[in-house]
């Protein structure tokens, strides 16, 4: 009997392509996600900081290869469990080659200057262009997979089996409409499907589609019908998302640690205090925390507290405070305190805090038959739960919330936002109509087709971003015309970014470049 997990997204397209190199169709879309030029230029593409010059070994491509490593191993253990393989068939089934497909793909969408892009082009997308599904990156891969790629036999996306697709989808909802009822309506919503704060009116913050590719989401989700709810992740795709926390918590880390951003006494400071008046600041009122967030111990104090509003089902104080000594021993007392000096000693340092806690954390992976909304069928147990959370709080504490990034984000902000400009000042100069990058006008033309097959078929999904209903000829061009260059931009690297805006402002001598193909 055929397996409904294997069906390709173009039926009339032959199972293989001339350049799948594996019988097994799991294999063959990993394949073609690796070969894809999408995947490649994740190498150029911020994880946190711009990897070029400034010492850091993480950019969005090794972080993927990793969350495949971390996704393939909870695969395996998850298996291997007794009784393991029995509940996991009841919940749809997890095939290793899925769920590292799913994980080699999981950040295809991301634009250049990583999350920080992503906060931009969605900005200019909803109130710029009038696309009322914005921009998201996980949205954007899943549109590369199933329809900016042309590297499957249909020339239309990657033509990949439904169960790598429904892998991908981390938020299995789009950002208004679908499903219905949306998600955002539930009383404790999933973990991105509620409305952004101080954003009302706007969907989901987080969502894994955009109107447009949501007949491919219903087919990837098809084999399933019955079996999960339609809000919730495939046991594949919770395995994935699982790996991306676990390499997220673990080796951005280790690269501010090894090029000295991460200091031990800030670090040891929050963490040590807390450990030693938790009593006393677990009784101050809300608003004097608040106020006191410089101080101490405060900060990690305020990340407790909102567990227990975010995640009642698994917060536990005890937990918590064992997390923060381990953490505390592990990173503070162990690979800060030594410092790194680039020696051979300093990086076997790095590589044993990897290697311990990728192993703590994976061997802490568990499969939950009635998981509650927050949380996939696939999660961490208990302790390690924890223990992600204060690592993520020390890297977004002492990293991402320092001073110096946000004056060096600010600038890649107002940069994307000036190319944007700059691109489609050029696709409304119809002398210039002629000279255009093929690719935008290949994307412009791509897009119109798709809002114009969008209002036959479905039009009520065909709004605008303050909800009105899009019609007629002029309105449809001027939403496809936002989204190429939206599809554009993303799908530019950091260094692309940068030539291209040079070259459109003048500053650039050369007449063309190899740091991008147009």
């Amino acid at each position: 009997m055929h397996d409904p997990r294997t069906r390709r997204r173009d039926e009339q397209a032959e199972a293989a392509s001339w350049s799948d190199l594996a019988d097994n169709p799991f294999r063959a879309d990993r394949d073609r996600i690796v070969v894809s030029p999408f995947f490649a230029r994740l190498g150029g593409v911020t994880q946190v900081v711009s990897a070029a010059g400034s010492g850091l070994l993480h950019n969005r491509l090794t972080h993927s290869l990793k969350v495949a490593q971390v996704a393939r191993a909870i695969s395996d253990r998850l298996l291997a469990a007794p009784d393991g393989a029995e509940l996991i068939g009841k919940l749809g089934g997890l095939d290793p080659d899925v769920a590292e497909a799913a994980a080699l793909a999981h950040d295809l969408g991301h634009p250049p200057f990583g999350h920080l892009g992503e906060q931009v082009l969605d900005r200019i997308a909803r109130h710029r262009f009038g696309l009322a599904d914005g921009f998201e990156g996980n949205a954007q891969t899943f549109r590369i997979l199933t329809t900016t790629d042309v590297r499957g036999p249909s020339a239309v996306g990657l033509d990949l089996t439904a169960a790598v697709r429904a892998a991908v989808l981390k938020y299995p909802w789009a950002r208004l409409h679908r499903p219905d009822p949306h998600p955002a309506t539930m009383p404790n919503p999933p973990r991105g499907a509620a409305e952004p704060p101080g954003a009302p009116g706007t969907g989901s913050a987080k969502f894994s589609a955009y109107s447009t590719e949501l007949d491919d989401v219903v087919q990837a989700r098809e084999p399933y019908a019955g079996v999960i709810e339609p809000w919730q992740q495939t046991v594949e795709a919770s395995v994935m998302d699982t790996a991306d926390d676990i390499a997220y918590a673990i080796h951005d880390i280790q690269d501010f640690h090894r090029i000295g951003v991460l200091q031990h006494a800030p670090v040891a400071t929050e963490l040590g205090q807390w450990l030693a008046n938790a009593l006393e600041l677990a009784g101050l009122d809300d608003a004097t925390l608040a106020s006191q967030t410089r101080r101490p111990g405060r900060s990690l104090e305020l990340l407790r507290r909102r567990m227990h509003v975010r995640d009642a089902w698994v917060v536990d104080d005890d937990a918590f405070a064992d997390a923060v000594s381990r953490v505390r021993t592990e990173l503070v007392d162990g690979l800060l305190a030594r410092g790194f000096d680039g020696s051979i000693e300093a990086e076997q340092a790095i590589a044993a805090f990897s290697a311990r806690w990728t192993s703590r954390l994976v061997g802490g992976v568990v499969v939950l038959e009635s998981p509650t909304t927050r949380s996939g069928h696939v999660t961490l147990r208990t302790a390690q739960w924890h223990e992600v959370q204060v690592l993520k709080f020390v890297h977004r504490t002492f990293v991402l919330l320092r001073p110096e990034l946000a004056l060096h984000q600010r600038g890649q902000g107002s940069l994307v936002t000036t190319l944007v400009d700059a691109l489609d000042a050029w696709l409304g100069d119809r002398d210039e109509e002629s000279r255009l990058p093929r690719r935008l006008h290949d994307l412009v033309e791509l897009a119109h087709a798709e809002f114009t097959d969008l209002a036959a078929k479905a039009p009520e999904l065909l709004v605008g971003a303050t909800g009105e209903q899009v019609t007629g000829a002029d309105a449809i061009r001027g939403l496809a015309r936002g989204r190429a260059v939206i599809d554009f931009v993303s799908s530019l690297t950091d260094r692309q970014t940068v030539s291209l805006l040079d070259a459109l402002s003048g500053r650039s001598s050369q007449p063309w470049s190899d740091s991008f193909v147009l």
